[in-house]
């Protein structure tokens, strides 16, 4: 069974060699192509079909944050890895708002990279830990929840709701399965239904939700049960 298919995309030529060179030490992972720009990126995305992009940030023409923002009103199913050397708040919430899957940094050791690559390819979202107290801090000075967004809660179940908010608090499924008392495959499960009721693109867009609706405040005391 063939690996994840991954398109590089990063204005800096020994980068996106370094990076392909990486790549290439997993023989599961296929490079299947790379763009120099975020408007080349959305047109290779188009003709190679990746599994996963590796989005630089900083690029002339069209950013990756413009990119994948393109990539992902477009419909394609490709899920996007932004790599990057910057911690900005800005860039931080530009990708994950545009609808990027995870966010790493540049210093990331080559195996982390490669367990990411697949972490995203599988379905499931990544932060880095700065990434995520980044997330954290941020929402602490967000305004007041909407009444709107709230309101959306109200479509999940009180079990769906649980595996909301211990997912905001950054637990995988394995660990809500095991706090729970229930399969972890129902735990999928229910990550499902609550992103197919919300609306949401992945895990990563779920946890932002339950920040800005107040499901999960910064500086919240942990579950009792945990």
């Amino acid at each position: 069974m063939s690996g994840p298919r991954v398109l590089v995309v990063d204005d800096d030529d020994l980068m996106r060699a370094g990076l392909r060179a990486v790549l290439s030490s997993d023989d599961r992972i296929i490079v299947v192509g790379e763009a120099a720009d975020g408007r080349e990126a959305a047109e290779q995305t188009k003709h190679t079909k990746p599994d996963v992009v590796l989005m630089d940030v900083r690029m002339p023409h069209l950013d990756g944050i413009g990119a994948t923002r393109e990539i992902v009103a477009s419909g394609s199913p490709a899920r996007i890895l932004i790599l990057t050397t910057f911690e900005d708040d800005d860039y931080v919430f530009g990708a994950l708002s545009a609808g990027a899957s995870g966010f790493l940094l540049k210093r990331t050791q080559p195996e982390q990279l490669i367990a990411a690559i697949h972490t995203i390819a599988a379905g499931e979202s990544l932060l880095s830990p700065a990434v995520t107290r980044t997330v954290i801090d941020r929402m602490t000075h967000q305004p007041q929840p909407d009444p709107a967004a709230t309101r959306r809660l109200l479509e999940l179940t009180p079990r769906e709701r649980e595996v909301l908010e211990a997912a905001a608090r950054g637990r995988t499924n394995t660990e809500i399965a095991e706090l729970l008392g229930v399969e972890e495959s129902t735990v999928k499960t229910h990550v499902k239904r609550i992103l197919a009721k919300l609306q949401l693109r992945d895990r990563v867009q779920a946890v932002i939700f339950a920040y800005e609706t107040g499901l999960i405040r910064p500086g919240d005391p942990a579950d009792p049960r945990r």
